[in-house]
């Protein structure tokens, strides 16, 4: 059994034991050891469901050639500064698939890749590295999803669409066919996108227009009020 830590310890990164538990039960693969927090999110020690905080990345630094990890932290930037953190550590990621998802053989997935229950993906569609993908989220033929893309629950993802480097897309968002979704883009719950979305730009609405545009750059600022 692969030994796990889970960096985060919030709702998504329960839902991610919950994965892991459900694996287990169809065949013994995972041993979650516990999760890794920095210091001000959770004391070592404190239990999140039935499994302690470990400690923050100086427990991982040390452990860093003992355990698998995966990152279940929901907002794709500081998903993607957490594991720019990880990988100086030379640690170790794994793809997690609930095994109720629809994933045909042509689907290609890259590296630490969550996916959800309840999921369809068809043919043709590549998933890149830490890709999350929630709760009964559908992607058509011929999509690609790039690094650090995120669905929340109940996103549809319509055929020859292309999500860029950390696109995040809110819950119960539609996506028509043969769109590109940019880089660090922002689709807002409830969302139907019916063209091309710009770069660093928020999108919301039926049909869905541009309310926003941030700075190029803006997913690098380490802080937690993007």
């Amino acid at each position: 059994m692969k030994k796990i830590a889970i960096i985060g310890a919030g709702g998504f990164a329960r839902e991610v034991l919950d994965i892991c538990d459900a694996c287990n039960q169809e065949e013994p693969t995972y041993e979650v050891i516990g999760f890794i927090v920095d210091k001000q999110y959770g004391a070592p020690g404190t239990l999140v469901n039935d499994k302690p905080i470990l400690g923050d990345y100086g427990w991982l630094e040390e452990h860093a050639d003992k355990v698998f990890v995966t990152c279940a932290v929901a907002a794709p930037h500081h998903r993607y500064q957490l594991i720019q953190r990880t990988q100086k550590l030379g640690c170790k990621f794994f793809n997690l698939v609930h095994p109720n998802v629809i994933l045909t053989r042509w689907v290609t997935l890259g590296n630490g890749v969550i996916i959800t229950a309840g999921c369809i993906l068809t043919n043709q569609i590549h998933i890149g590295n830490h890709v999350h993908v929630n709760l009964d989220c559908t992607i058509g033929h011929d999509a690609v999803l790039e690094d650090y893309v995120t669905l929340s629950p109940g996103v549809h993802i319509s055929g020859n669409v292309k999500l860029k480097t950390g696109c995040s897309v809110g819950t119960g968002a539609n996506v028509i066919e043969k769109l590109d979704l940019g880089e660090w883009s922002i689709i807002g719950a409830g969302s139907t996108i019916v063209k091309d979305v710009q770069s660093n730009t928020t999108v919301v609405g039926v049909p869905g227009k541009a309310i926003k545009t941030k700075l190029p750059g803006w997913h690098l600022v380490m802080d937690y009020e993007n």
